[in-house]
């Protein structure tokens, strides 16, 4: 059967593909079919948790210029620290009898992506600074004043104040905050999930994220772009019994290891203790995702207005927008004036990143069903299928025309081994059948979490997507980073294949989402190629209805 393809529309998606005989009539698009325009801003989603307010009145200062060179000094006291200093501020020589504002310099966060009907690209970050008003003062009559403060939860590191009179500044200081580190809890068992707080992350390419250690292994980054300079984040106790050290510093991505000697020496670090109690035995296999927020832009991939009837009224309703794949949602619509069988067709992509030769993915439409309308209505169950993760469209069509759509998001899981009456035997992972090249679809290898050293085994996800923000995940081995894996070229079923090392005991593996930066790339995107561990809040996805999910395994290693 011939596809009409969704390419762009109302939207505002560019049109950028040739059409060619694959899979019926699907779109082919170059590997390098990027847009030309401006990104897309992407600010903080509304009830996004852990995003503070504008710092002191809330109240973005009115435009000032700046005085001559012999600006009066302000005296801060003390001149730096963490937020909840309390501070006091001191004037002298000003003008006598003036109500004058005090500003705070501040900044907002948002990271950058281009849309694109068959993907999304990362594109970086940028901030945009502005005053905030602290408050106001009177000077007395020799033109002093004092006026004390608590510094608030806020990005990290100096900030700019300024006593201002009729639009010009008149007096200038400065704070600079320092960021600070805390956990909880402070100690536990092999696998226990350490809550970190980290404050004072800047508003700049090098200060805005952290780079996380675990006993000198890198865990992966924590970036606080929509969340004011605090990232909050978790990662799992892993290692022997005894003492293990968190240690985070100012990072693009991975550690600057002499920061106090940069340009932003404030962006040092700290490091806390956690104390392992023992190991009580390898914790079930688990995925989290982010709170579910509202996004802030309306794009989505695969969702366009080509083949669309311009003249349909019909409206297609979901009882899920979202779920993992074999997910059974209603279909509902109404308004249809065609009649006769009508298609449910799934709108997905086929291809890969890797073997990009002028041809990279293509659009493919795969058949949910079919289904006749009664008085211009349909009311169908209809199953997701065993497909890549992320946006997609079900379209109701008849021939070729697309009489209504409607998206749905396909959240990563974990792949499931069963035996032959469907019990479950294993969430995710199994020893390695290295004789299956490339991975069979109903697994991996032989169902167990119990390994020898140097036994080859594998971790399986279903799901996984295809654009920039979810097409990798990242993996970690007690803590630390040793790389990636992909789902895109395998229709969302990733296999990664690890050797079990260490000593006798429970052994902790972790997937984390990743900004893929790489075929294509583009300058100015820092975090690159790394696990994100304030998924949960701070990252690009999000704004876009993306819910990325950290994902959790566990193994026991016998003598």
């Amino acid at each position: 059967m011939n596809r009409i393809i969704p390419l762009s529309g109302a939207k505002g998606f560019a049109v950028r593909a040739i059409m060619v005989s694959l899979l019926g009539a699907s779109v082919i698009f170059p590997a390098y079919a990027a847009d030309t325009s401006t990104p897309l801003t992407l600010t903080a989603p509304a009830g996004l948790p852990g995003v503070p307010a504008l710092p002191f009145t809330g109240v973005k200062a009115a435009a000032f210029t700046a005085a001559d060179a012999n600006m009066a000094g302000l005296d801060v006291s003390p001149s730096q620290g963490p937020e909840g200093t309390p501070i006091t501020i001191t004037g002298k020589g000003l003008a006598a009898n003036a109500t004058l504002p005090l500003t705070w310099s501040t900044a907002d966060g948002a990271w950058l992506a281009e849309v694109l009907p068959n993907t999304v690209n990362y594109m970086g970050v940028k901030y945009i600074k502005y005053p905030v008003n602290m408050g106001t003062v009177t000077t007395d009559a020799t033109g002093g004043f004092t006026f004390k403060t608590t510094i608030p939860r806020e990005f990290g590191g100096i900030h700019d104040i300024y006593a201002v009179k009729d639009g010009v500044a008149i007096a200038h200081g400065g704070f600079q905050l320092n960021p600070t580190m805390s956990i909880s809890p402070k100690s536990g068992p092999i696998g226990t999930p350490i809550t970190v707080t980290y404050t004072g992350i800047g508003a700049s390419l090098y200060t805005g994220a952290v780079s996380v250690l675990w006993d000198n292994s890198y865990a992966g980054f924590a970036s606080a772009v929509w969340t004011r300079g605090t990232a909050v984040f978790t990662i799992r106790a892993s290692g022997a019994v005894g003492t293990h050290y968190i240690a985070s510093s100012a990072a693009i991505g991975v550690q600057y290891m002499n920061i106090k000697q940069s340009p932003v020496p404030f962006a040092k670090g700290t490091k806390v203790a956690f104390k392992i109690t023992k190991d009580a035995g390898a914790p079930e296999s688990y995925i989290e995702f982010p709170q579910k927020v509202d996004p802030t832009v309306s794009q989505r991939t695969t969702l366009s207005d080509v083949g669309l009837d311009p003249a349909t009224k019909a409206v297609a309703t979901l009882s899920e927008t979202s779920g993992p794949i074999g997910t059974q949602v209603k279909l509902n619509v109404t308004g249809l004036t065609t009649t006769g069988v009508h298609q449910i067709v799934w709108s997905t992509v086929v291809g890969n990143r890797v073997n990009c030769t002028g041809t990279c993915w293509a659009y493919n439409g795969i058949p949910m069903g079919t289904v006749t309308p009664t008085a211009g209505a349909i009311s169908q169950d209809v199953t997701i299928p065993d497909n890549l993760g992320g946006w997609h469209v079900i379209q109701i069509k008849q021939g070729e025309v697309i009489e209504a759509q409607i998206p749905f998001y396909v959240k990563e899981s974990i792949f499931v081994y069963k035996d032959k009456n469907g019990k479950a035997l294993s969430n995710g992972i199994a020893l390695a059948d290295t004789s299956n090249l490339p991975e069979a679809r109903d697994g991996s290898g032989v169902p167990t979490r119990k390994f020898h050293v140097g036994d080859e085994f594998t971790i399986a996800m279903k799901g996984v997507g295809w654009t920039q923000l979810d097409n990798t995940m990242a993996v970690t081995y007690d803590n630390s980073y040793i790389g990636y894996g992909c789902g895109f070229n395998s229709n969302g079923y990733m296999v990664v294949h690890l050797v079990a090392t260490g000593a006798p005991g429970t052994h902790i593996i972790d997937l984390h989402p990743v900004l893929y930066v790489f075929q294509p790339s583009y300058a100015n995107t820092p975090y690159g190629a790394l696990p994100v561990l304030a998924y949960q809040n701070d990252i690009p996805g999000l704004a876009l209805g993306y819910q990325p999910p950290a994902v959790h395994f566990a193994i026991t290693i016998v003598k």
